[in-house]
């Protein structure tokens, strides 16, 4: 298969502008600097998902934030003297969240609301004629984690302009489109796009949930103290999950699917890779990792798993998190496993 040349092993800067306990200055200033940048070029990844909120860009009525886009510019010139690639992940849009923590927010409208659409298109056309003149360095998300399958068809067609939108502007840019369900590898199948050599198929992967996402605050139903091991059967936890009665639905609840393990993975894949070798784009997992809260021998047993996998089939990664969210890889939590896991990125 067609591997994403330079957007081959990456870490998200998630929390920095995307996802912020509160939009504040002194935040966006020091959370992630050059030094960030340096370090992680210095442990051999070759990019950075950079995901970013549009209230850093944009006013709630749409007037653009100068200082907001300085963000995404300074990252792009650090990634630059380092050596790094660039992917710009709109984390969310005006009218649109992917975040469970946001429970009155409408997850449908998005996708048939033409108004939030052209303000989501301004956006875009926007940082993409910024970044035009790095074609080779800087690639575009268009939106993170679709949530609800329903809208599959409305996506496509959203995804659809979107390509053709940027297209105009930057003919030789990577563009990295996910399908819905969060983004779930299963529903790759289901993109329907205007493809070219530069578009790539995006998917996240933390199955199985029930173990990457013990003890998740953000998870309903998830009690904080829940803690399972890896590698367990499927049965084991496919039982875990329904006991949970968690927002858990996930890959271990396919049928047809081998044991958990480097096999398990393959199956998941297995679609995702059979529509980028048909449609003969690249295939790309912009998320992938295990909470903090799982013991770290386990965590990194799973990362040898699903590594062994990207390997195989020649599929870009970026791991959550580089710092805090839960996931990060210069925490405390990683310490132990940290240089075990370089090994294998």
């Amino acid at each position: 298969m067609k591997q994403l040349d330079g957007f081959m092993k990456g870490v998200n800067l998630g929390g920095w502008i995307s996802q912020f306990a509160e939009y504040d200055k002194h935040h966006f200033d020091t959370f992630i600097t050059e030094k960030d940048i340096e370090y992680i070029a210095s442990l051999g990844f070759d990019h950075v998902r950079v995901p970013v909120d549009y209230n850093v860009l944009e006013e709630e009525d749409g007037t653009p934030k100068e200082d907001g886009l300085k963000y995404l510019t300074d990252c792009r010139q650090w990634c630059e003297n380092h050596h790094l690639n660039m992917l710009i992940d709109l984390h969310e849009c005006y009218g649109y969240s992917f975040d469970p923590l946001k429970k009155d927010m409408d997850r449908e409208k998005f996708f048939y609301d033409e108004e939030l659409q052209n303000r989501f298109f301004a956006l875009w056309k926007r940082i993409a004629t910024t970044f035009k003149d790095y074609p080779n360095q800087v690639a575009f998300e268009p939106l993170n984690e679709v949530v609800l399958q329903s809208v599959a068809d409305a996506w496509n067609e959203v995804a659809g302009k979107f390509i053709h939108m940027v297209r105009e502007i930057c003919p030789n840019h990577v563009l990295i489109v996910g399908g819905v369900a969060y983004n779930n590898v299963m529903s790759v199948p289901l993109l329907n796009l205007p493809t070219d050599e530069k578009v790539v198929y995006n998917f996240h992967c933390y199955e199985p949930m029930v173990f990457s996402h013990q003890g998740a605050y953000w998870v309903e139903h998830m009690p904080l103290d829940f803690r399972i091991s890896y590698p367990k059967t499927l049965e084991e936890y496919r039982k875990a999950g329904d006991e949970l009665e968690a927002d858990l639905a996930g890959a271990v609840y396919q049928e047809g699917i081998r044991e958990i393990g480097e096999p398990f993975f393959e199956d998941i894949f297995a679609p995702a890779i059979a529509k980028a070798q048909k449609d003969n784009v690249c295939l790309y997992c912009g998320e992938y990792g295990v909470i903090d809260q799982a013991d770290p021998e386990d965590r990194l047993r799973w990362m040898k798993d699903i590594h062994a996998v990207f390997k195989k089939y020649g599929i870009g990664h970026a791991l959550w998190n580089y710092k805090e969210k839960d996931f990060g890889l210069v925490d405390e939590s990683f310490s132990t496993i940290k240089d075990r896991f370089i090994e294998i990125v």
